[in-house]
């Protein structure tokens, strides 16, 4: 810190972000990121595991939070600016902004997907019952943990708070966005957080967020870049076949017991323990990309065959592969897999572990219960009202892969995929 008490974070998509120690609510920002809560998360990928499929995919969800009180900061104090009747909520605002992710588990999503469980869960259960954590947020507002909390549940009784933080155009979002997209080495398009940040208005009368009328085309980019980058970055075969991989891995951990593997205090607890919503907040937060990367190194010299060469496989990049299946019918899928496994019994393979079927989604923009609300000649209107485009990105999509290892063929694949697909109706 600076001797006029000024700590400056220094960012590659925002720059120096400076956070002032005389402004009340910069100096709680800064007590929260030294919290171990908070600095925890220096060790969880923002990706997971997605760089073994974009090798510059290594920022951490500690970059991605500040990133996200950097935009909402922006965006809050500019419409404060003219609204000022605002300012009351600057703090829940950035807190909550900063906060948003402090739940996530080991390899972000793919704890949830591994072990079960919602990281918005956790990150409540943090604000309300961390040691450290929960009395600097009460020293601010005695409310403000549970404030925070209805913020994310879109309970806030000013809708324009909880749309700032999770809604179709939040912060969140447009931080991740450009963050996902530069680290990735994506080629989508670049987001254009000035002309959106410039184009936000404060409808009085509705309490909320809207869009100017010259922005349309600002927002129409952003959410076409979101579509494009689900199917291209998020649901990416390999990331798909990596997880998978990481699935059946600590599936088989499970399978054998901790006192099996050992493992040490914290992952036995995961591996043990059968809701995870039942783990003691001390365990979940021990836990990181370090302690679990750590194991599945150790465990490839495990005496189970299996767990032994699952391991390996993620760790030498040895990756299962996905092939799209999503233009057979669910029969033909399930025909398929079951063609698969018997080969791979044949070549000695444990086929319910080694080939599976995984389904991926590319969520869609939501008019009906958060929809964008545009300013245009005629009042207030949802932007798919007015855009054919975004008409077009309504649809949540889904495909459906086939997971294999790399042993198998893919001319094998093909050719029973080819004739499964003549045989259709």
């Amino acid at each position: 810190m600076r001797a006029d008490g000024v700590r400056v974070y220094h960012d590659p998509l925002h720059g120096g972000v400076p956070l002032h120690g005389n402004d009340p609510t910069e100096r709680l920002l800064m007590q929260l990121i030294d919290t171990p809560e908070f600095q925890r998360l220096r060790r969880i990928r923002q990706l997971g595991p997605a760089s073994l499929t974009f090798h510059g995919a290594e920022a951490s969800r500690f970059t991605h939070s500040i990133g996200v009180m950097v935009v909402a900061r922006r965006a809050f104090d500019a419409l404060a600016l003219h609204s000022p009747e605002l300012l009351p909520h600057r703090t829940t605002v950035l807190c909550a902004a900063m906060l948003h992710d402090i739940g996530h588990g080991p390899f972000s999503h793919t704890a949830e997907d591994i072990f079960g469980g919602h990281h918005e869960d956790w990150t409540a259960r943090i604000l309300l019952e961390s040691k450290v954590l929960n009395p600097l947020l009460r020293s601010a507002d005695a409310d403000l943990p549970e404030i925070i909390i209805a913020t994310y549940r879109k309970q806030h009784p000013l809708p324009l708070v909880s749309q700032l933080i999770s809604s179709q155009l939040d912060c969140d979002r447009l931080d991740y966005l450009m963050r996902d997209t530069y680290y990735t080495g994506a080629s989508y398009g670049s987001l254009d957080l000035e002309r959106i940040l410039g184009v936000l208005r404060y409808d009085p009368q509705r309490r909320e967020v809207i869009v100017a009328a010259n922005g349309r085309a600002a927002i129409e980019h952003y959410l076409i870049m979101r579509s494009l980058m689900y199917d291209q970055v998020y649901n990416h075969p390999k990331n798909i076949a990596v997880v998978w991989g990481l699935k059946q891995a600590f599936l088989r951990a499970q399978q054998l017991g901790a006192d099996a593997l050992d493992a040490d205090t914290t992952l036995s607890a995961w591996l043990s323990e059968p809701d995870l919503t039942n783990l003691a907040l001390d365990d979940y937060l021990a836990a990181d990309d370090n302690v679990f990367n750590y194991h599945l190194q150790r465990w490839q010299n495990h005496s189970d065959p299996l767990l032994s060469d699952l391991c390996r496989r993620y760790v030498d990049r040895d990756l299962f592969k996905a092939w799209d299946i999503s233009g057979l019918a669910p029969a033909g899928q399930r025909l398929l897999l079951r063609q698969v496994r018997a080969q791979l019994n044949r070549q000695g393979f444990s086929p319910d572990i080694y080939a599976g079927i995984e389904v991926a989604f590319s969520r869609g923009y939501k008019p009906y219960t958060e929809g964008i609300r545009v300013q245009t000649p005629t009042g207030i209107r949802e932007i798919g009202e007015i855009s054919p485009l975004i008409r077009a990105l309504v649809q949540t999509h889904q495909k459906s892969w086939l997971v294999y290892p790399p042993e198998m063929e893919d001319s094998t694949i093909q050719e029973q995929m080819d004739a499964l697909i003549v045989c259709q109706p």
